[in-house]
């Protein structure tokens, strides 16, 4: 099954992507848009995982040391690609985000599982494949001034899968942050 370790955003979150995903869609003259129920902040991907190691990611998720911490989302930018740009929302770097992604990595290497060796760039997708009808339009200019804010309690491992030919994640094992020692 396809995994990674995510935070499941709030409504309040999900509600100001979703403006930037209309904004996005009103100027594109194609593109693969971010459903609703799919925006997230990825910690780490896994990829394919045989059902076997289920365990292990969850060991790994538990020896992680972390206190719930402010999110804050802010900015939007775009990852350059041949068949289309990948746009998203910024997401401020803060010591507690990092920390809990590190720890995660970490435990997950130390437990066998490999993963992509670049730096940690915490984003919001909002669209693959995005090809604008004007490139150097300002498409977010009414939400770039905007920061929220959240509070994350809880890292949640995902599964992708296509359900009827929509790509789903689902929350099959989530464990809290605590402020105390775990």
């Amino acid at each position: 099954m396809r995994l990674f370790i995510a935070i499941n955003l709030n409504e309040e979150i999900k509600d100001y992507l979703m403006e930037a995903i209309r904004e996005l869609q009103w100027h594109a003259e194609k593109g693969n848009f971010t459903r609703r129920e799919n925006l997230h902040l990825t910690l780490v991907f896994l990829g394919e995982v045989d059902t076997d190691r289920l365990g292990a990611v969850k060991s790994a998720m538990n020896r992680i040391h972390g206190a719930p911490f402010r999110l804050a989302v802010s900015g939007f930018g775009k990852f350059k690609r041949n068949g289309g740009d990948i746009h998203w929302a910024g997401v401020e770097k803060s010591e507690p985000l990092f920390s809990v992604q590190k720890q995660l990595s970490e435990e997950l290497v130390k437990a066998g599982f490999s993963l992509e060796e670049r730096a940690y760039s915490p984003h919001l997708t909002l669209g693959r494949e995005i090809r604008l009808r004007d490139p150097s339009a300002n498409i977010y200019a009414s939400l770039s001034q905007v920061k929220k804010e959240m509070n994350v309690t809880r890292i949640s491992l995902m599964k992708s899968e296509r359900i009827k030919g929509i790509l789903t994640y689902t929350e099959i094992f989530g464990r809290d942050l605590t402020n105390g020692e775990d």
